[in-house]
């Protein structure tokens, strides 16, 4: 990470995917900012035909901006950002 830290935010992003079609492209997205990626769960609801997925990410503020808006464009993806006071000095 070529970055300087001190303007790095700890979020959340949470995701749920009802059109399956869009997972390789979520995937995609996902794998391009994977040096900031601290964690990723998925978790499919079987019952009611969608997946849920949070990720837990350490980057820039316009990184995690990024990533979030080309999630929210997919077809069938709702996504949030849930952002911490956290920066790193």
């Amino acid at each position: 990470m070529s970055d300087s830290k001190a303007n790095y935010r700890i979020a959340v992003i949470g995701i749920i995917v009802e059109n399956t079609d869009s997972v390789e492209k979520l995937n995609a997205i996902l794998h391009g900012c994977g040096e900031y990626i601290v964690g990723r769960m998925g978790i499919p609801y079987r019952e009611r035909n969608v997946s849920i997925i949070s990720v837990a990410i350490d980057a820039p503020q316009e990184i995690i901006s990024a990533v979030s808006g080309k999630i929210g464009k997919l077809d069938g993806v709702t996504v949030k950002t849930a952002y911490s006071n956290i920066s790193k000095e």
